[in-house]
């Protein structure tokens, strides 16, 4: 058995977990703690990546899981999944810096794909990566996941999203078969 497999608990995330998934998305990607991983976007963005309404609007869309992950009841990962129509949208997916390179995110992912099969009937798995981010996307490539080269914007003066760094930021679509 895969030992990132053992003792992981997925689950819908709920209304009560909100700041505990906010602050998890916040260390996997900005300031100093997301540095303990490898996802790290505090050379590109700074600022924020979520904040509570944007997780609670995730958990409350009836086209939407937050799909969230415990060991020994401690919240140590999620994964945004969207129904779309002929596909699901997988997104805000985020580790625990200190459980990063674990093997956790495989898992975690196949996991994902798996429940929008099974829950939606969907053939397709579609997510967006800043471009710039060559490590990650080489990642998601590992997993079976094509670059597309359909960029879209990111979006500049809305610090929702985070303060950008570099001029040259924008979403790349990546897509995956689902068997």
């Amino acid at each position: 058995m895969d030992t990132a497999a053992t003792g992981l608990t997925f689950r819908d995330a709920v209304d009560a977990d909100v700041d505990v998934l906010v602050a998890l998305i916040e260390s996997a990607y900005r300031g100093d703690s997301s540095r303990t991983g490898w996802t790290t976007e505090a050379d590109i963005l700074e600022g924020q990546r979520t904040d509570a309404e944007g997780v609670l609007a995730v958990i409350k869309s009836p086209d939407s899981r937050l799909l969230t992950v415990e060991r020994d009841g401690i919240v140590i990962a999620c994964c945004q999944l969207e129904h779309r129509g002929a596909h699901a949208y997988f997104g805000m997916f985020a580790v625990s810096p200190r459980l990063q390179g674990t093997g956790l995110g495989k898992v975690i992912i196949a996991e994902a794909e798996r429940a929008a099969r099974e829950t939606w009937g969907v053939r397709e798995m579609h997510m967006t990566v800043i471009s710039v981010r060559e490590d990650l996307i080489a990642w998601y490539e590992r997993r079976g996941y094509r670059r597309t080269g359909r960029m879209t914007p990111f979006p500049y003066g809305d610090e929702r999203f985070g303060i950008p760094q570099r001029d040259d930021l924008q979403f790349e679509l990546l897509v995956k078969e689902l068997a």
